[in-house]
């Protein structure tokens, strides 16, 4: 059959359904409350089961694992929009925990390129971009790892998003795992004063439902109805930026038939400018950010079942090798860093710092702030506040990453990316002994680690 409206609706229906069975499996089935595995994780692998690649049973349409690319641009399209942050004063603390989160993101950009020119490409036959799959997946979750795939995909890599989507699946699943697991050894060890239940954690994070009393709005009506819906007016404004980025892209293409520049690339650009603009005149203050964060939200949600659903079985296992080295050496780099970097750097509650940090370094915030419940369930040790500052030097890193990296490697000086990401990852890593952002007082591991002054 060929592709049409109608097959766009289908899709959007399957999808929401399996969302919804998400949702309803997250609520009332124990392991996935225990996991705190996302709907959208689950809706996931419900598409990738029952659909054409699996069992057959839902019709998707062949253009499934294409929404995904289109739904990044939408994603970063709301990135451009978004409001920049407040500088505050860097400490110490802030500096170690920003150098920690820093290195973290750096070298698993710069360690997978390694490993890709070292032995997946001499020995394996990968692409160069194989390398791009660990921080693709892992650091850089499923978002990134649908703009990662969508450049690598554009440019002949026919099954670059398969991988990168297994690439993040797996990183998700070892950063709930392994950070239950964590969290556990570090209650045992004394790291943590109290390990709190599965039973204590907010109902809110257990079932993925929020009660009544607890709900907060997910927007601001910023227009009257009278004229036009405020969601409509705000979905407006991101459909319009992201076909201002497809266009650009569309325009570049024909100027040089040779490049392909990245959509949401553009959409981010795109969106950059038209905040820089629209800030300058009253029409700014009728954007609403929170509105834009739930456009961003619904569209990462669906990116995601879409991601999952549209993963190639059959390329996964040809690859299985060099992504179970790809996979042990980012749970290897984690561990060390959580292990031995952590306890150093990391001033008070080093060890919920530190999860924390786990939790985002393989692949999702949400899991972060899950895990840190855990450890920290009336978030006394202020991690949150303090991460919201620290990672001020690493989000242009992440942009760049996601943004550069993959031209930078289709040009054929990917070994620029294994150096110079290395480097700057280990230079983060040697920085706050340099210049002094250690703790002041340095004791065993294995010992309950007090809040240094």
């Amino acid at each position: 059959m060929d592709y049409g409206p109608w097959s766009l609706v289908v899709d959007a229906g399957l999808i929401g359904g399996l969302l919804l069975v998400g949702t309803l499996i997250r609520r009332w089935v124990g392991p996935a409350q225990r996991l705190m595995l996302p709907a959208s994780v689950i809706a996931g692998f419900l598409g990738l089961l029952l659909g054409p690649r699996a069992l057959g049973i839902l019709p998707f349409a062949d253009q499934l694992g294409t929404y995904a690319s289109v739904l990044i641009a939408v994603v970063f399209a709301c990135l451009g929009l978004g409001e920049d942050p407040h500088a505050r004063t860097f400490g110490r603390s802030t500096a170690a925990f920003s150098a920690y989160s820093f290195a973290m993101y750096a070298l698993q950009v710069g360690v997978g390129m390694v490993l890709a020119y070292a032995l997946f490409v001499p020995v394996f036959g990968t692409p160069d971009g194989f390398g791009l799959l660990l921080f693709a997946g892992w650091a850089g979750g499923f978002g990134s790892a649908a703009a990662i795939g969508s450049v690598l995909g554009d440019a002949g890599w026919a099954g670059a998003s398969s991988l990168a989507f297994t690439s993040a699946t797996v990183g998700m699943l070892a950063g709930i795992v392994g950070g239950i697991a964590i969290a556990n050894w570090g209650a045992r060890r004394g790291h943590t004063d109290r390990l709190g239940r599965f039973e204590e954690l907010p109902a809110t994070l257990r079932t993925g439902l929020v009660p009544p009393g607890d709900r907060e709005p997910t927007g601001i009506a910023t227009t009257s109805a009278s004229s036009i819906e405020p969601l409509g007016l705000q979905v407006c404004l991101v459909a319009v930026i992201t076909v201002a980025g497809y266009g650009a892209s569309e325009g570049i293409g024909l100027l040089f038939p040779s490049f392909s520049a990245p959509v949401f690339v553009l959409a981010f650009l795109a969106g950059l400018l038209v905040k820089g603009l629209a800030r300058r005149t009253p029409a700014w203050q009728y954007c609403d950010q929170r509105t834009l964060k739930s456009i961003s939200g619904v569209s990462t949600d669906v990116l995601i079942v879409c991601g999952i659903a549209s993963i190639t079985p059959s390329l996964v296992a040809d690859y299985w090798v060099p992504l179970t080295l790809l996979f042990v050496t980012a749970l290897a780099l984690n561990l060390a860093m959580f292990r031995w970097i952590a306890p150093a750097l990391m001033h008070g509650a080093w060890f919920e710092k530190s999860l924390f940090t786990w939790g985002w370094a393989t692949g999702a915030v949400a899991t972060s702030v899950a895990l840190l419940r855990m450890v920290d369930p009336d978030l006394d040790s202020h991690t949150l506040e303090e991460f919201g500052l620290a990672y001020l030097p690493v989000a242009p890193l992440e942009t760049a990453s996601v943004a550069v990296t993959p031209l930078i490697v289709l040009t054929g000086l990917g070994w620029t990316i294994a150096v110079g990401w290395t480097a700057a990852g280990l230079v983060a890593l040697v920085l706050p002994f340099v210049l002094g952002w250690t703790r002041t007082r340095r004791r065993p591991p294995d010992d309950r680690v007090e809040a240094a002054p």
